[in-house]
């Protein structure tokens, strides 16, 4: 029996709102359970088709662990020295790889020097010799990295609704939808623990207000 964690993230690139990661602890076993309940890439599925299938997936899995990255951990990592969003990614896997201690790893990784990011990621698991698969396009590749991206895709979206009831709709959290860049330039400032004060856009606007302000005096 060879027990796996695959994982996956969601919610890497927008604007608004938190990043999430899961991971699942898969037997090998019972991949072919996944693959029959019609798991995929979570981007491939519609958001009711996701839903239905997060309890299958928690129920054929032997753990899982589901990881919430606020914007603030977000802007601290890009803000310090020593950290960008792909080691921030690095460590949060690690953090599930060690709490659900598998034989193997299956990881879509995020960065375009894949060996760097492996070697990264293995110096902060405990088991630094477990059986390591870091590749792109690991959701599309490997079942149970899909039922990860599941797990995240679904749990991001729960999180925005969380954030829709407080702030109103600002639509996706991207930038090229025209209904978040709506509530950016309406909302900078009046909800501001809700974006990533670290992307451009909003440092841009921040910039743009504090301007205006200082041309009205």
């Amino acid at each position: 029996m060879v027990l796996t964690v695959a994982i996956d993230e969601a919610a890497r690139g927008p604007l608004i709102g938190s990043m999430v990661m899961a991971g699942v602890l898969v037997d090998e076993e019972d991949i072919e359970s996944l693959k029959s309940i019609g798991v995929k890439d979570s981007k491939l599925l519609s958001q009711k088709k996701r839903v239905a299938l997060f309890k299958k997936i928690n129920s054929i899995v032997k753990k899982h662990k589901i990881l919430v990255v606020s914007p603030k951990e977000i802007d601290a990592a890009l803000e310090s020295d020593d950290l960008n969003l792909n080691w921030l990614e690095a460590q949060t896997s690690a953090k599930i790889i060690n709490a659900l201690k598998p034989d193997k790893i299956i990881i879509d990784c995020p960065s375009n020097n894949v060996s760097a990011y492996k070697k990264y990621l293995l110096n902060l698991l405990d088991n630094k010799k477990v059986d390591a698969v870091v590749e792109h396009k690991a959701d599309l590749n490997y079942v149970e990295c899909a039922a990860a991206s599941i797990l995240a895709k679904v749990t991001r979206e729960e999180e925005i609704e969380k954030i829709k009831k407080e702030a109103g709709d600002f639509g996706s959290g991207y930038m090229a939808d025209p209904k978040t860049a709506k509530f950016l330039k309406e909302n900078a400032e009046k909800h501001p623990d809700i974006f990533r004060k670290t992307w451009a856009p909003y440092k841009k606007m921040l910039a743009m207000k504090k301007q205006k302000k200082m041309d009205e005096f």
